[in-house]
């Protein structure tokens, strides 16, 4: 991944993004969008924002993160600030350890990008058990 800042979703000052399907999008929505996507395009952040995201309390220490994959701290610590950058995710340091939330308002922006216009997370978990 490059060393470029990535933006958060929702900084411009606008309102939440279209649904994918419902219009065409600009460029520099196309742009903003796919650094958020590239920062969750790795096998490895993906399991720690899903790690983050589903620790009961809402948060998990770094100490609780790192033991979990084969990767050295360093390595650990470099994919959780990319998905910091992306505005998945924010840290606290209490003392000499890190605890890392979700961030839901940019996970939520990310699900009405890419949901169909009209229809809600039932229609799709119907559709699905069908």
């Amino acid at each position: 991944m490059s060393k470029q800042e990535l933006t958060v979703l929702g900084q411009d000052g606008g309102g939440c993004c279209p649904a994918l399907l419902a219009e065409p999008m600009d460029e520099e929505r196309a742009a903003e969008l796919a650094k958020v996507f590239k920062a969750l395009g790795d096998p490895v952040r993906l399991r720690l924002l899903s790690m983050i995201a589903s620790r009961n309390g809402g948060e998990i220490c770094v100490c609780d993160l790192t033991p979990a994959f084969d990767l050295s701290q360093p390595t650990i610590s470099h994919h959780l600030k990319l998905l910091k950058q992306a505005g998945l995710i924010a840290s606290e340091r209490r003392g000499t350890w890190v605890y890392y939330r979700l961030l839901p308002a940019t996970t939520d922006q990310l699900a009405q990008v890419l949901a169909r216009p009209g229809s809600t997370s039932r229609d799709e978990s119907a559709g699905a058990a069908s």
